[in-house]
């Protein structure tokens, strides 16, 4: 079966995986408005194209944090590939690796860092990090990540608390046994959520634990979690070096806005001294498109590359990257764009928005 669209990736993902791996990787917050709404808002948006602009020649490369990639789409966080494809994260390393993009890796990985950078040495990597209760377990990650050459720090900050997903409590998602949390190995203690030692991620944590990442570490460190221009411009204020714009996939708070809703407004307040990253919600080249016009540097995306690993792994991966940068290709030509550096907010027709 030809795969022509992100969607094909997600029916055969859905098919094939076991319900309680489908639902984990789906599941939102609640009753799902804002996941679902992360998809929808891109629907609302409209494109103003430009015509007869010698689109003959096409170029999607971009920079983040001053290293190059080939198109401005890199791989989110998520959790546990190994459920989705047998050589989980490694798999995801080795596509982004082929196709010269960002992959931020999860605290939360079925692999360890050493694995993945073992398996994509040249790979552009980011690291996504938790600051837990125990400060020294954050600390010992910092290290090693820093010691393997992984280029910055991605810190989440919308999980004081785990969201409540409805379908996980009815499954009682765990991890299956012969499957670990390699990166906290070792660290396992009795009671657990997704496998993952209970009460480790601290509730406490706030601004002043920015400055403590700081102490740490020489990489430059990316908020992830951000939705108004308030804590972006505290983000610019406390000397972090990215944002990302991101709602978890709509997996933490259930009535939040979609990310691509606000960005507008955090790169307003932004106003270019740091770059400004969005997840949620991008299927297709022209939500890539969008996001752009609207400021974002770059876009990450989160369930496609989870679809992609279930149809077949690292190849499954490439193609959905391929697909999205051919039809970001396409969508940029067809608006008239040569390059991303064209691409911007006279695009967007904000009348209907």
């Amino acid at each position: 079966m030809a795969m022509v669209c992100l969607t094909d990736f997600e029916e055969y993902a859905k098919e094939h995986l076991s319900k309680a791996t489908w639902d984990y990787y789906a599941a939102g917050a609640d009753e799902c408005c804002t996941r679902d709404d992360n998809l929808l808002a891109y629907k609302r948006i409209r494109l103003r194209p430009r015509i007869l602009r010698d689109v003959s020649v096409s170029d999607t490369r971009t920079t983040v944090q001053g290293t190059e990639i080939s198109f401005p789409v890199g791989i989110a966080p998520t959790a546990f590939h190994c459920l989705a494809w047998h050589e989980g994260e490694v798999a995801t390393a080795r596509a982004t690796e082929a196709v010269n993009t960002c992959y931020i890796t999860s605290t939360y990985s079925t692999c360890s860092v050493e694995e993945i950078v073992a398996a994509a040495p040249n790979g552009f990597r980011w690291f996504q990090l938790y600051v837990y209760r125990d400060r020294k377990l954050s600390e010992q990650i910092v290290q090693r990540v820093e010691a393997l050459g992984y280029k910055a720090l991605v810190l989440t900050v919308d999980v004081p608390y785990t969201g409540k997903r409805r379908n996980d409590i009815r499954n009682q998602f765990k991890l299956p046994p012969h499957l670990k949390v390699k990166n906290l190995d070792g660290e396992s203690t009795g009671s657990e959520e997704y496998a993952i030692p209970a009460n480790t991620l601290d509730p406490s944590i706030s601004w002043k634990d920015v400055y403590w990442l700081q102490s740490l570490t020489r990489l430059p460190i990316i908020i992830k979690g951000i939705l108004t221009k308030e804590d972006a411009e505290l983000a610019v204020e406390h000397g972090v070096q990215g944002i990302i714009v991101s709602n978890h996939g709509g997996r933490q708070l259930d009535g939040g806005p979609a990310t691509i809703d606000v960005l507008s407004e955090i790169v307003e307040t932004v106003q270019g001294r740091i770059e400004v990253y969005l997840d949620g919600g991008i299927r297709t080249g022209s939500d890539v498109l969008k996001a752009l016009a609207l400021g974002a540097k770059c876009v990450f995306i989160g369930r496609p590359a989870v679809w992609g690993l279930a149809y077949k792994g690292e190849e499954g991966v490439r193609e959905v990257l391929q697909i999205l940068n051919d039809e970001f290709r396409l969508s940029m030509a067809l608006s008239g764009c040569r390059n991303v550096a064209e691409i911007n907010r006279n695009l967007i027709q904000f009348a209907k928005l």
